[in-house]
C-alpha cells in the first residue's frame, strides 16, 4: 500500500550540533535537492537587494557578460564544501578559491554577514513554498552550524553565537539595506536573464512572471521589478503546493543528487577548482 514520505528515525535521532554536516548533506543530497537548489538560488536574488553588495556584482561585469558561469561557479563551490565537507581536501580547496576570488573586492563585514545569513535562512523560509514537509528545528540548527564553521573559514567576523541571534541580524539587515538601486536591477535582471535561457523562448514571459510571483514585495521593490496580480502569486504558490504534495508520496531517494557530478552546462567535460570564479582572478 502507498504511504506518504516520512523522515527517517535514524536521520532524526541526528545530534544536530555534532552530526551538522551529515544532516546538511542528507537534507540536499536525499531529502530535499531540487528544493536545496531553488531556496539557494533565491538566497542569491535576496543579495541583489542592498547596493552596496550589487555594486560589487556590477561593476565585476561577469554578471552581465557570463552569468551561466557565474552562476554554475558559485553553486558548484557550494556544491564541493557541502557534499565534501568543509575540512576535507576538496571543501578547503573550495573555500580558498571563494577567498582567493573575494579577496580582489572590498566587501564589508557586514555584507559578508548578511550573504552567510541567506544561505542559513532561504533553504527553510523559500523551502516552506517548495517542500513536501518544513525543515525539522535540528535541520535548521544543523544548517546554522555548517554555515558558521564555513564563515568563520572565510574568516568572517562576529558571527552571532545563536541561531535566533544570527536570525535578528538577518531581519534587521533586510530592514535596513533593501533600497532600491541602478545596480540592484542590473544584477538581477542578468540573472532573470540566465534562468529563462533554460526554457523555450516562447516560455519566457511566463517564467519571468513566475519568478516575480516567488519574491515578496520588499525584494521586488529593491530590485526593481513589477509586482505581480495576487491572483497570479497565488497561483504559482498554489502549483508549487501540488507540486509538494506529489513528491510526498513519491518513493524516497535511494541515491544521492550530487552537482558536482552532475552535467553542468559550463563545464560540459568536468571543470578543475580553479576553472571557477572569473578567468582574471
Amino acid at each position: 500500500m502507498l504511504k506518504p514520505r516520512q523522515t527517517p528515525p535514524e536521520i532524526a535521532a541526528l545530534d544536530p550540533i555534532r552530526d551538522h554536516l551529515k544532516i546538511v548533506q542528507w537534507v540536499g543530497e536525499y531529502e530535499f535537492p531540487f528544493e536545496t537548489q531553488r531556496s539557494l538560488e533565491f538566497a542569491l536574488f535576496r543579495t541583489f537587494a542592498v547596493p552596496s553588495i550589487s555594486g560589487v556584482l556590477a561593476s565585476s561585469g561577469h554578471f552581465a557578460a557570463h552569468g551561466q558561469k557565474r552562476y554554475d561557479d558559485t553553486a558548484l563551490i557550494i556544491a564541493e564544501i557541502a557534499e565534501n565537507g568543509y575540512d576535507s581536501e576538496r571543501g578547503r580547496d573550495a573555500i580558498r578559491r571563494m577567498n582567493q576570488i573575494h579577496h580582489h573586492f572590498t566587501i564589508s563585514n557586514d555584507d559578508y554577514l548578511y550573504v552567510l545569513s541567506t544561505f542559513v535562512f532561504e533553504p527553510s523560509r523559500f523551502g516552506r513554498l517548495l517542500s513536501w514537509r518544513e525543515a525539522t528545528n535540528n535541520e535548521k540548527l544543523a544548517n546554522y552550524i555548517f554555515w558558521r564553521e564555513i564563515g568563520r573559514r572565510m574568516n568572517i567576523q562576529n558571527i552571532p553565537d545563536t541561531i535566533q541571534a544570527f536570525e535578528q541580524f538577518n531581519r534587521d539587515y533586510e530592514r535596513d539595506h533593501f533600497h532600491y538601486a541602478e545596480s540592484n536591477h542590473q544584477v538581477a535582471e542578468s540573472s532573470v536573464q540566465v534562468f529563462l535561457q533554460w526554457y523555450p523562448k516562447l516560455l519566457h514571459p511566463l517564467a519571468r512572471q513566475a519568478i516575480y510571483a516567488l519574491m515578496d514585495a520588499a525584494l521586488l521593490d529593491a530590485v526593481g521589478f513589477p509586482h505581480p496580480p495576487r491572483w497570479w502569486r497565488w497561483l504559482v504558490r498554489k502549483a508549487l503546493r501540488v507540486r509538494a504534495t506529489f513528491v510526498k508520496w513519491m518513493p524516497r531517494r535511494r541515491k544521492p543528487f550530487l552537482l558536482t557530478q552532475s552535467a553542468i552546462r559550463t563545464y560540459p567535460t568536468g571543470y578543475k577548482m580553479d576553472d571557477l570564479g572569473p578567468e582574471d582572478h
